[in-house]
């Protein structure tokens, strides 16, 4: 068996680098074990986007805050659940994360998780998706596993009964295949060739899987090979809700590597310059030609 770390020495991991994955690892354990037992409810308190915060959200957004002050490797982190970018220390490593994404499903005991992306910087303002040394996401579900990347394609592990997380699937591809997750589909109330595209997707025979969380169906992705995550924006969030630094750029540096594609209609997503913590982004992301089936759909080519 083969354990995560096993596998960051054979790819010649930087030390440092696997540090940072295992104060990562370190807070993934215990969030998975937080869940099964804390509070679903609300915290009584707002996101500095004026979000109601659950308590999972700010409990596990803790969880990480206190394995990466551990870590001087960290010097930089921010979080979706934080006012701005926040320096630990002199290290030269900057992570993002989204603590407890999909958290708003955890009282209905559908699968949520947790995501990742690291850089070297001093500040997230200016870095592109594309500068990332690394990313992962962690998946809360019957099993608790990671799919992680450090530009060496992509893997998953999933944790045994001695909290190993042990290698559970190599060289995971993304090709093509009818499965499609749209997402926002309030656009198709004014957006007529969204509406039509999620026809084409039904006439077409394409299998729906969409949870409401975007960590279990980008994984599910990877994992089956094939499908087309979607979320436009639309007039009343012209660039959708989902954030670049927390949630997209970490996803397309892993679609990316394993062989599939994430843009925002224009460009690729790793192409993007984060130029504010809270910066906004549509993401279409997938299968490639279901990626460039989004944009010329939706209008973005013209």
């Amino acid at each position: 068996m083969k354990t995560l770390f096993d596998y960051l020495k054979e790819v010649g991991t930087e030390d440092d680098l696997s540090s940072v994955l295992k104060s990562m690892i370190n807070s993934v354990k215990e969030i998975s074990e937080t869940i099964k037992f804390t509070d679903t409810g609300k915290a009584d308190t707002k996101n500095i986007y004026g979000e109601e915060q659950l308590k999972l959200d700010v409990l596990s957004d803790k969880i990480i805050q206190h394995e990466f002050k551990k870590n001087s490797l960290i010097g930089l982190i921010a979080s979706e659940e934080l006012d701005d970018e926040m320096k630990l220390g002199a290290g030269e490593f900057a992570v993002c994360y989204d603590p407890l994404d999909g958290s708003s499903l955890v009282d209905v005991n559908l699968a949520v998780g947790s995501i990742f992306g690291i850089y070297k910087a001093k500040s997230f303002i200016g870095v592109k998706g594309e500068n990332q040394l690394g990313a992962m996401i962690a998946v809360y579900g019957p099993r608790t596993s990671v799919v992680l990347s450090v530009g060496k394609g992509v893997k998953e592990f999933a944790i045994n009964r001695d909290g190993e997380f042990i290698m559970t699937k190599d060289n995971i591809s993304v090709g093509e295949g009818k499965m499609f997750a749209p997402g926002n589909l309030r656009a198709c109330s004014e957006r007529k060739e969204y509406m039509d595209l999620m026809n084409f997707w039904c006439m077409e025979k394409y299998t729906l899987r969409y949870s409401g969380g975007m960590v279990p169906d980008i994984n599910q992705i990877l994992l089956k090979g094939k499908g087309i995550f979607s979320y436009p924006g639309y007039s009343e969030a012209p660039n959708g809700k989902l954030r670049l630094l927390f949630e997209c750029a970490p996803m397309s540096y892993l679609m990316e590597q394993a062989g599939g594609a994430g843009s925002d209609g224009k460009i690729r997503i790793l192409e993007k310059k984060v130029e504010n913590i809270d910066q906004r982004t549509p993401i279409f992301i997938g299968s490639k030609a279901e990626v460039d089936r989004c944009v010329i759909s939706l209008g973005y080519d013209k």
